[in-house]
Parts: structure tokens; sequence; C-alpha cells
């Protein structure tokens, strides 16, 4: 009960001599904290819609036509053709405003119109100039001069200084290949698996669908591709991915490896602080769209879509389907250690925990000898097995309770972290065994101390080693790979030796 107490802003009671109120200052600090976070996320959003809806125009541009266009106006020049008087001549001012100020407001519109105008221009020409394709199949270093000038064309409708998602809306819709096209395709790709025989037999069967079935179906397909961006990603993810029955541990997650010949420290818990630190400021550039686009051949932009469940993201079983949980935001990370989940949060008065102030709390936990509760040290081995069970004893025992809110805990965590108790990496005098031992280690591990379900886990070994388990229903591996190659130089940018923990520890055991 005192810990309730403790949680509210203020309570009062009722005395023979009126009501005894108390306020809680703290308590009020953390809900001015949190509604100021909010607001600060809710303008960001709200600047980065218009900056990403303009581009690749700007705002100054706006500015920039607009005061050109009354500039030529009082110069008595008429760059409208005629346009400027006849808007002046539809407004509603019934007198009210001067000459002068109608001209202004007429230049205000003619501008504005001029500039949206511009803006979808260079829009549509960017999407036509996506919508060839040649260029992935051009040997590299040997591009003719047909390519490059269409290359300089990108570049100069691609603006500059692109938010993550400013060139979503000016990608091309994915094209749907004709019924004889694909036809063709799946032959030649069964070709090799077959005999003579069984391939004549499917020979007959394709041409057979190419008449029958195939048309009916390509009509469904294209009316779906009119209204979609992109008429397989959905489908994809649902039949492929979140539809699978078969435990996803070696069937469907990934994962990538640490440096090979590089360990920035031996310190188990100090590179966890580090790596932990660098993967929450790329995901706070990230909520901010700082993240630049990946960019085929340094200037071809690709899609930014599956950056958006990156983080705060977790795979909830089904008996039939899984589905994809995601969250706006999550202040907490679960860590695992000895068969013991800990709940660490990111944050202390609202500002991100430095490297150091991490490091002190992974060094509590890899220091405290409790053992783990009944049930507790191999409970993930549930998210490394069939689907249909986890998804059974999930309803059965993790509906309501304590057990409830220890899975909210690990489910609706940025991420999942691992601190391993072995060593691994590559070793001089075994390369090829010591290679196996760690890709094996991060595809799996001892099967129960990695939470499959998370969108992320990252694995910090006892020798410093890092690796990195992904879940692959909610994107694809060059977005990982982005991720690894951009995060941890983020921290190297921001971190300094000067930091000091600030006091006690913040983790808490579920």
């Amino acid at each position: 009960m005192a810990e309730a107490h403790q949680a509210v802003a203020f309570q009062f009671t009722v005395t023979p001599d009126g009501i005894d109120l108390h306020l809680s200052h703290e308590a009020l600090k953390q809900v001015y904290l949190s509604g100021l976070r909010s607001w600060k996320k809710r303008f960001r959003r709200y600047k980065n819609g218009i900056l990403t809806g303009v581009y690749p125009a700007s705002p100054s541009s706006w500015l920039f036509v607009v005061v050109s266009v009354i500039a030529t106006m009082y110069a008595r020049v008429d760059p409208s053709l005629g346009m400027v008087e006849k808007i002046r001549g539809h407004l509603p001012t019934n007198g009210y405003l001067s000459n002068q100020s109608e001209n202004i407001l007429s230049g205000l519109l003619f501008g504005t119109g001029l500039w949206i105008a511009l803006v979808f221009t260079m829009r549509q020409t960017l999407k036509l100039l996506l919508s060839y394709h040649g260029w992935m199949f051009i040997q590299h270093g040997k591009a003719p001069a047909s390519v490059k000038l269409w290359m300089l064309m990108v570049k100069i409708f691609s603006g500059r200084k692109p938010l993550t998602y400013s060139f979503q809306t000016s990608l091309p819709r994915l094209p749907v290949p004709a019924v004889r096209d694909t036809m063709r395709k799946y032959l030649e790709s069964v070709r090799p698996l077959l005999n003579d025989e069984e391939f004549k037999r499917m020979q007959v069967l394709a041409h057979d669908f190419e008449l029958k079935e195939g048309p009916r179906l390509q009509w469904y397909l294209k009316l779906k591709s009119w209204w979609a961006t992109n008429y397989v990603s959905d489908w994809w993810e649902e039949y492929i991915y979140l539809r699978g029955r078969g435990p996803i541990m070696v069937n469907s997650n990934y994962y990538a490896m640490d440096y090979l010949y590089v360990i920035p420290t031996q310190l188990q818990a100090a590179r966890a602080g580090n790596t932990i630190y660098a993967m929450l400021l790329y995901r706070r550039k990230l909520d901010r769209e700082e993240i630049r686009p990946l960019m085929g051949q340094s200037s071809i932009p690709m899609c930014s879509s599956q950056y958006e469940r990156m983080f705060n993201s977790s795979r909830i079983p089904g008996l039939d389907s899984d589905i994809l949980q995601h969250l706006t935001d999550s202040k907490h990370i679960v860590v695992y250690h000895r068969g013991r989940y800990f709940k660490v949060c990111l944050y202390h008065n609202g500002r991100l925990l430095r490297p150091c102030e991490i490091q002190l709390q992974m060094q509590k936990i890899l220091d405290d000898t409790s053992p783990p509760q009944p049930g507790e040290e191999k409970l993930a081995a549930l998210t490394a097995g069939d689907r249909v069970p986890w998804a059974r004893a999930r309803r059965s025992f993790f509906s309501h309770g304590r057990n409830k809110l220890a899975l909210d805990a690990i489910e609706k965590g940025a991420f999942f972290v691992t601190l391993d108790d072995t060593e691994q990496g590559f070793r001089k005098e075994d390369p090829v065994a010591s290679m196996d031992c760690y890709a094996k280690s991060l595809l799996h591990g001892k099967c129960y101390d990695r939470w499959f379900d998370k969108s992320l886990s990252f694995i910090v070994f006892k020798n410093g080693k890092i690796g990195l388990n992904a879940e692959h229903s909610w994107a694809d591996a060059p977005i990982i790979g982005h991720l690894w190659e951009v995060g941890f130089p983020l921290a190297r940018e921001h971190y300094s030796t000067e930091n000091r923990p600030f006091g006690p520890s913040v983790y808490a055991e579920l």
C-alpha cells in the first residue's frame, strides 16, 4: 500500500479540522516532464509532417517563390500572364482592403499555387525517373552515358537533406508482372529440381493456369495495385511470416556479428552500456526522422517504411496467425542474465541515461547472485518452439496477474538484451570452429536465453563481443545492416569520458 500512495501526485484526508492535503512534488514533476516530452514529440512530428509533405521542396522555397512573384509585380512585370488580375477580381474583399493589399494578397495566392504546382511537378518527375530499373543490371563502374545522365537527373530532383520518410510519396508503385512472364520465370526456377517427366507435367499445369485461373487473379491483383503502393508487402508479411506455425528461431530469425578483429573493451558491462546507448541514440534520431534514407549507388532513394517498427516492437503468438505489436515509445529495456529477467529504466528525470550510467546498471545485474524464480530461467524457450503451443501457453498462464505484468514488460520494452556467460568471437588458432560457434550462439544460443519474438535482441558476451538476433517479419536485412553501420558511430560521437553515474541503481527484477 505504501508504494501505491507514493505513486499518486496528491492525497487528502478528512479530519475534524478540515481537509488535510498532501502534494507529492516528485510525482508532479514527473507528470510535468512526461507532458513536456509528449508535446515536444507532437510538435516535432507535426513539423516533420510538413517538411515531408512538401519534399523535395521546402517551406523556405515557398517564401522565395512568393516574394519573387510580388517583387516582379512591383517592377510592373506580370509573371502570371494575367492570372493575378483574375484572382484579384474574384477576391471577396467588399472594399475592406486597399488596392495595395489586394495586389499583395492576389500575388500571395498566385505564388502559393505556383509553388504547389512546382512541388507536384518535381515529385512526379522523380517518380517517373525512379520507374527506370535498368541501372540494377549494369556492371558496376561501367555505366553508359545515358545511365549517368539519368542518375544526375535523379540527384537534381531528389532535393537536399531528406528526412527518413521524405521519399515515400515520390517512389513509384510496384508494377504487376504479366501472367505469362510469371509462368516463364516459375518454370525456369523449378527446372533444376524436376526430372523431364515431372517438368512436362508442370508445363501443362502452368499453361492451364495461364489460360484459366490466371487472368481472373491477375485482375484482382491489378485492382489492389491501384489502391496500394506495394501490392505484395502486406500479404507477404501475413502469409510468409506471421501465419507460419513452425519455430521462428532458425526458420525466420537472423543474426548480425560484431567486428571480427576489434573489441573496444573486454568489460562486459561497459560494452553493454555503450551498445544500449548507441541503439537509444539511433532510436531518438529515427523518432525525429533524422536518419538519412538508404540510397542505392549513393543517389537512388529506397523505401523507408520498414524502419517504423524497428524499436518497441514484438511478435505476439496466435493460434492461426501472429500479430506485430508496436508501441510509439518505450522507456525501458529487459535484460536477461543467468536465468533472470531485469527491467532497466532508460531515463532519469526525463534525461536519457549516459553510457557509464547504463554500465552501472549492467554491472549490478552481473554482480547479482539471486537465483531465478521457479519457471523463470527457461521461459524464453516458448518463443523458440512452435507457435501454437506458445500461443496456448500465453493465453493460459499470462493473461492476468503478475505473469501478465512480467510478460508485458518484456514485450513492451524498446529491445531485449542478453548478458551471455560465454566467450565468443574469431580466434586465429581455430578460425572455422570459432566462427561456427559464434554464429550458432547468435542464431539460437541455449534456445532459452534469447527472446526470439522481440524485433531486436542484442547479445553481449563475457569477453566484450556483441551480436544481434532479429525477428524477420517486420523488416529485411538491409534495415538491420543500416542500424549496425550507423548506430555505433553515433555513440562514439556523443560519448564523453567525463560522464559520471548519477547515483543508485534504477533496475528492478521482474
